[in-house]
């Protein structure tokens, strides 16, 4: 999902509690905050030389522990008031990928993708999900699917690494 996606589809629910889902059926406890947001120029070298340059908007989900059993979940406005405001002191490149942050005790801290989102019980739900590795350069190694990577296909004089 595209940022400029992300707040138009918090503009449509502004009156809705807002969840995020970070795995099946499991869900960002009502204690989260939004804690940081990150513009991130990408500027990368793959495996076999290719270059390439994006931008991406990490929204970073910290669940307070001072807050343990807390049942109300954080507003659209308010998460909005908050992306805003960021917004206001750094500039978003609507075009850019979000993706959340997100961690807990039982969940490695992992950046997620949005994956979809529905209304369920009068709240919005976003739903995240995990976007595996991948090799890029699958022609210049001679690899037709990810998990065919040999790690002698991907030796420096192999000419893909």
């Amino acid at each position: 999902m595209k940022t400029l996606e992300l707040f138009d589809l918090l503009n449509q629910h502004t009156d809705k509690p807002l969840l995020f889902e970070y795995t099946s059926n499991l869900l960002v406890g009502a204690n989260y905050h939004i804690t940081e947001v990150k513009h991130l120029k990408i500027d990368s070298v793959d495996c076999g030389g290719g270059v390439d340059t994006w931008n991406e908007t990490i929204i970073q989900l910290w669940e307070s522990p001072e807050e343990n059993g807390k049942t109300e979940f954080m507003m659209v406005s308010k998460a909005l008031s908050i992306l805003d405001k960021v917004g206001q002191m750094k500039a978003y490149d609507l075009e850019s990928e979000v993706k959340f942050e997100y961690g807990n005790p039982n969940f490695h801290t992992a950046q997620l993708l949005v994956s979809g989102f529905i209304i369920k019980n009068g709240s919005l739900l976003i739903k995240l999900d995990i976007h595996p590795t991948d090799c890029k350069a699958k022609e210049t190694c001679g690899v037709s699917q990810p998990d065919q990577v040999s790690v002698a296909q991907c030796l420096p004089e192999n000419g893909c690494c």
